[in-house]
């Protein structure tokens, strides 16, 4: 009764009134994008669904490779390092048929920087953005900054004359449950075209005749449909009946099924991602535990008695079925500043931990909420509520409260919890991005992602330092001494780097992408 109750409403929000046929991509994943917005928001799945209708300047292909997209080419200038030179693909044109000039990047770029922008880390050295021409933009930064393109990969280009025509020039406030046109509606240069959006049930997309890039990608499917399935037990059963044809955020448990399902594959592959606890260390008195008049996650003991009781070998092997890396630093093997050594430094000591917690003055534990979506990351509800066993080990009680990502992103970005799970990947493939939006401490325009309350003034002024340190090896090496700080300071528990596996129809064909970002331009018919 309840596989037939599922399959009926998977047929119900597959239902469309465009006719399927060979070319038409069905595809589902746990969750839906958070808005549609170009710049409201930085989370993964929303910008995946944002890449097949915009674009930025530049992207990077399944290999983590860069690739031209908006912009031909890009340098700094020979004589001013601090002005990266972008030229301009021309002959582009906005879905509604304007021309894309460098009127248009200028405004998106100046949008991104607005404060209620969650991109706005990614450019915050950029002091100004001009128009050369209708085909050149520079770029000028407070200081060289050798990395800045691919700090670009997930900023995307707006029409400016759509967005001011439309009374979208503001960034719609997320946070503050705003709505604007730009939620549900997109004017982009992408290879798909937004046929229709209904937020958590379907989105339709359509092949863009007109796009630049026709002859240049595979471009063979001309239809998307985009079907959110929250339970994984219903995400399968989809798959397994043929009902979609590419599934990401796979159930581990159900990985041996699809690969054998008749004409299903599962495609593998480790992910730019790793999966953490944050901690609200910062005030001297937190709301979402029982103790009175101090807060037992500002004592560093607590933190790391907290992370020893964390057995990350049990998750891997009873949550995960094998399907994750345990991790000691929140920051991908993918990353520059990454070391094998930092990310063995999570142990699991139960005695140990508890011995810490007895020199911290909490013998006797206390309770605390945690935190924890249920749509976003791979089993994240499982994972959360096998640390609540484990962290019972040693007194600390632990309240589980999941919600959807939707509920539960503004939580962090709002300061709402003390004791939360968040997933980061890294586009950049370098720490200082790691640093910028988790470690600095929150500011208007920096830091916003830090939920943990640290802020240290001398390495606040560190990190911002590394924009513009052209010395690459003693770049490297002040990395690794921030590095060392976050560790020693146990800002985050780290628990698991990401393992990814995209199941399908064996009648497409795309290579995994570590950033779990399929781009449909990409995927072969066969």
């Amino acid at each position: 009764m309840k596989k037939t109750f599922a399959l009926s409403m998977i047929g119900a929000l597959m239902a469309t009134t465009v006719p399927l046929s060979a070319e038409t991509l069905r595809w589902a994943r746990a969750g839906d994008a958070l808005t549609l917005d170009p710049h409201a928001q930085n989370e993964g799945p929303t910008h995946t669904i944002r890449h097949q209708m915009y674009e930025p300047l530049i992207i990077r292909d399944v290999t983590g490779a860069f690739e031209p997209a908006l912009a031909t080419d890009w340098a700094p200038k020979e004589d001013d390092p601090t002005v990266w030179v972008f030229n301009l693909r021309e002959g582009v044109k906005f879905h509604d048929g304007a021309e894309f000039t460098a009127e248009d990047v200028v405004f998106s770029f100046e949008r991104a920087m607005q404060p209620n922008s969650d991109m706005k880390e990614l450019i915050n050295s950029i002091t100004e953005v001009r128009a050369v021409d209708d085909y050149t933009v520079e770029m000028v930064t407070n200081g060289p900054n050798p990395i800045l393109p691919a700090n670009l990969t997930n900023l995307f280009i707006m029409d400016k004359g759509w967005a001011e025509a439309n009374d979208t020039a503001e960034v719609q406030d997320f946070e503050g449950g705003e709505i604007t046109y730009a939620t549900t509606n997109t004017n982009g240069t992408g290879p798909y075209k937004l046929q229709s959006r209904e937020p958590d049930v379907r989105t339709v997309m359509t092949i863009n005749e007109e796009y630049w890039g026709r002859d240049q990608f595979p471009m063979e499917v001309t239809e998307i449909v985009y079907t959110p399935i929250q339970n994984p037990a219903t995400r399968v059963a989809a798959m397994l009946s043929g009902e979609i044809d590419f599934l990401q955020d796979m159930p581990v448990q159900d990985l041996e099924r699809v690969e054998n399902g008749d004409g299903l594959t599962v495609k593998q592959a480790p992910q730019n991602r790793v999966i953490f606890f944050g901690l609200h260390m910062g005030p001297e008195d937190i709301e979402g535990d029982n103790v009175e008049g101090k807060n037992p996650l500002a004592d560093v003991r607590v933190r790391k008695a907290m992370s020893m009781a964390i057995n990350r070998d049990a998750i891997q092997q009873v949550v995960m079925r094998g399907q994750s890396i345990p991790a000691g630093m929140i920051a991908p093997p993918f990353v520059n500043g990454w070391t094998a050594e930092m990310d063995a430094e999570s142990v699991t000591d139960v005695a140990g931990a508890k011995a810490l917690m007895e020199e911290a003055g909490y013998a006797d534990g206390f309770s605390i909420r945690l935190d924890c979506p249920n749509d976003r990351y791979i089993n994240d509800e499982a994972i959360c509520q096998a640390a609540v066993g484990m962290l019972g080990q040693i007194g600390v009680t632990v309240n589980l409260d999941a919600k959807p990502k939707a509920q539960h992103f503004p939580l962090i970005s709002d300061g709402g919890t003390d004791f939360y799970m968040l997933g980061w990947g890294v586009p950049t493939y370098d720490s200082e991005y790691v640093f910028n939006f988790l470690v600095h401490g929150r500011e208007s325009d920096i830091g916003t992602w830090n939920a943990t309350g640290y802020d240290n003034d001398d390495l606040d002024a560190r990190i911002k330092a590394l924009a513009s340190n052209t010395d690459l090896e003693a770049r490297d090496a002040e990395i690794a001494a921030i590095w060392r700080i976050v560790q020693d300071e146990a800002l985050y528990i780290p628990i698991h780097h990401q393992v990814l596996n995209w199941g399908m129809s064996e009648k497409f064909g795309i290579e995994v992408d570590p950033e779990d970002q399929p781009k449909v331009k990409y995927f072969t018919v066969n």
